[in-house]
């Protein structure tokens, strides 16, 4: 009975933006790296304070779809890339290069991959 209320409860906040542990890097550092990124100016960010920006598409459930940027198979080491120096990817984007080290990166993936 436990056990069904835990997996019951894992199922209900899946869908949740909430920090959660991540072999990736730090989610809860990575939610708080977001907005001082100044990432919210952009985008719409579940959980992050201020982030509800129109500029780039909103970042829920973003671990769900199939590319990044248009142009990268949705993986974590491609979101790590695009965050780090996006226009390595794609030289004409609009996303700033916002000089990221990749610890913070690591840590910004691991909260946007919580937001399933």
């Amino acid at each position: 009975m436990k056990l069904a209320a835990a997996a019951l409860a894992v199922l209900v906040l899946g869908g949740c933006a909430q920090p959660v542990d991540s072999p990736l890097g730090d989610a809860r550092n990575g939610q708080l790296l977001l907005r001082q990124f100044g990432c919210g100016s952009c985008h719409l960010i579940p959980g992050v304070a201020t982030a509800s920006g129109t500029a780039g598409p909103p970042l829920a459930g973003i671990a769900r779809r199939a590319y990044l940027a248009g142009l990268l198979a949705n993986t974590p080491d491609n979101m790590l890339r695009w965050i780090r120096d996006p226009q390595a990817v794609d030289p004409r984007t609009a996303m700033p290069n916002l000089s990221v080290s990749e610890a913070h990166a690591r840590d910004m993936v691991a909260y946007l991959y919580g937001l399933r």
